[in-house]
């Protein structure tokens, strides 16, 4: 039986996208909910059917899902096949829940996109002005339990012929900017590279600045920093 909420004035939904950074972004969620003792909602929407969707993608709903349950959430909210603007979609879904408060990942859209296209940010300001939105950045540190990485710096990749080397100044030839986090007891510049790619966050392998394979590196940590 779910237990009544006591605030009911109050209400976060929580907007994940397919990445690492779901999860941290379900956990403020709750968190704020928890503090609150309010409805919580999380809602994910993909332009494919639900059916379509590959493996990775599945794999990352059910998590979520599992993630949903522990926490007690009202609902987790899936919008397939949805060929609306992500904004148009997330107001919907506000409305319907008389939400008050939105979680987002930091959006991954260039200086350009933004003029060119509006970012998300402003679409739901428009659409839902009387609602708070609440943007989670990229982490500048990383959840180190075994305290291997120092504190993370600005740095970045810069592509040559079979792999990316990385580089602490900005040039024309950058190709992704994040931050990195070198290992403890090195000379050279071994560790992780933190940055965004389309709407997730990736971490991936350096080893003496360069990075061979743009694979997620899971650090199977928790999010106790958030």
């Amino acid at each position: 039986m779910t237990r009544m909420k006591e605030r009911m004035d109050e209400s976060i939904l929580v907007c994940v996208y397919y990445g690492p950074n779901g999860e941290r972004l379900i956990q403020r969620g709750c968190r704020i909910a928890n503090m609150l003792d309010c409805p919580l909602f999380i809602l994910t929407v993909d332009p494919n059917p639900f059916d379509d969707l590959d493996a990775e993608k599945t794999n990352y709903i059910t998590r979520w899902k599992q993630l949903a349950k522990k926490h007690s959430a009202d609902a987790f909210i899936i919008k397939d096949n949805e060929k609306r603007p992500i904004s148009k979609v997330i107001a919907e879904v506000a409305r319907e829940k008389n939400i008050t408060q939105i979680i987002l990942g930091q959006t991954a859209q260039s200086r350009w996109e933004q003029i060119a296209r509006g970012s998300i940010i402003n679409a739901l300001l428009r659409e839902i002005p009387f609602v708070d939105l609440h943007i989670i950045s990229v982490a500048r540190y990383l959840k180190n339990p075994d305290k291997r990485y120092q504190k993370g710096v600005r740095a970045y990749l810069v592509e040559e012929e079979q792999h990316y080397h990385l580089v602490f100044k900005h040039t024309k030839n950058v190709v992704y900017e994040g931050i990195f986090f070198k290992e403890f007891g090195t000379d050279f510049n071994n560790g992780i590279f933190k940055f965004l790619t389309g709407r997730e966050t990736l971490q991936v392998q350096v080893n003496e600045d360069i990075v061979t394979d743009l694979t997620h590196v899971d650090m199977d940590d928790k999010d106790d920093y958030l």
